[in-house]
């Protein structure tokens, strides 16, 4: 994502980096009606960039798993909402999202998470989720 995707603990939703302010960042939501507001130091912000989910190995980035979402299902939004989805609907979304996710560390609070923001990314217009220059990188690479 070229852009920095933020997710603010106590706020629903998803927002974009616009500016740095002193001590703050200004953010807008990716809502329908985008809003501007600032999120402080007090604030818990963090970056889709760094955000990584448990598998049976190696934790796995999440915009990898975005990636892989919208190849299986051809950019379209996923039936797994957040408010009327089942348990059953989101591990069979999680089977399909990340089959080998860690079924003892990623809660049901974390699928519909992973559901909601996606759904938002995708009727926000991003296509693509993870630099096509980090996904040519091969691990010789890596290690110059």
């Amino acid at each position: 994502m070229k852009d920095t995707i933020l997710s603010i603990s106590g706020k629903p939703g998803l927002f974009k980096l616009v500016a740095q302010g002193r001590g703050m960042l200004i953010v807008e939501s990716l809502e329908e009606n985008p809003k501007r507001t600032t999120a402080g130091a007090r604030d818990r912000v963090t970056s889709l960039n760094d955000v990584a989910m448990y598998t049976d190995g190696e934790d796995v980035a999440l915009t990898e798993i975005l990636q892989n979402i919208f190849n299986t299902l051809k950019g379209q939004p996923t039936d797994a909402d957040k408010k009327t989805a089942s348990k059953s609907d989101l591990e069979s979304f999680m089977k399909m999202a990340l089959p080998t996710y860690d079924r003892d560390r990623v809660h049901t609070s974390d699928m519909k998470k992973l559901a909601q923001w996606y759904n938002i990314l995708v009727k926000n217009g991003y296509t693509e989720f993870v630099d096509k220059e980090e996904a040519q990188e091969t691990p010789a690479d890596a290690a110059e």
